[in-house]
């Protein structure tokens, strides 16, 4: 495998380690979890249920990719992608913060599912793995001439890839901050995640309309 194949696979991988450390992706809500319910295990089944409803948000956009492909070239899925991410990164940045899904401590795991599903959506998770999907799941994209089942199959493999890394990232942050860190670094020594999305959101989307 030479590296330009290789580059989507690897930003897929290093996205969802980027979404599973980022708090409001789970890793914050599995460990309020635990605390409210004095359990370990409980911050343990909360990460496959997170990882679920976060993947099925990103399996929404592949599969609207895969779609859009088939049907107009790949330079207009570039350019629409781009836009619609500089827009949600204005939204994020100015609206985000005042639009916050809430649940509460007592929701089982196909509730904490849903709530993922929908913070994923909100943040614009899926839009932001669109450059590392579009040279795998397109048609004009890495493998030229990709017959439509085979872009479902190389979609699957993408969101496995994605989702395994966000799902490592977050079980890891999760047991850290529960079992030694604490939920104090948060005041202390923790940045503005929600800042750091939003501008990732906006270079992303400017790259792929100057690019």
């Amino acid at each position: 495998m030479t590296v330009s194949e290789l580059w989507p696979w690897l930003l897929l991988a290093g996205l969802g380690a980027f979404h599973g450390l980022n708090p409001a992706m789970g890793w914050l809500f599995a460990v309020a979890l635990g605390v409210h319910r004095q359990s370990a295990s409980a911050v343990v089944r909360a990460v496959p249920a997170i990882a679920i409803g976060h993947a099925a948000s990103i399996a929404l956009v592949a599969g609207a990719l895969v779609a859009a492909g088939l049907l107009v070239d790949s330079h207009s899925v570039r350019m629409a992608t781009g836009a619609g991410l500089v827009a949600w990164a204005a939204w994020h940045f100015l609206y985000g913060h005042r639009h916050r899904v809430r649940v509460g401590m007592r929701t089982g795991l196909v509730g904490l599912a849903l709530w993922s599903f929908l913070m994923a959506t909100a943040h614009g998770a899926g839009l932001m793995i669109v450059p590392a999907l579009m040279p795998l799941c397109t048609t004009e994209g890495a493998l030229p001439g990709m017959a439509a089942g085979r872009s479902a199959v190389m979609t699957l493999a993408a969101v496995g890839v994605h989702t395994v890394a966000m799902l490592a990232a977050t079980s890891i942050a999760a047991l850290a901050v529960y079992r030694w860190v604490g939920l104090g670094i948060l005041r202390s020594a923790w940045i503005n995640v929600d800042l750091l999305w939003t501008l990732v959101l906006l270079a992303t989307g400017v790259l792929l309309l100057v690019l």
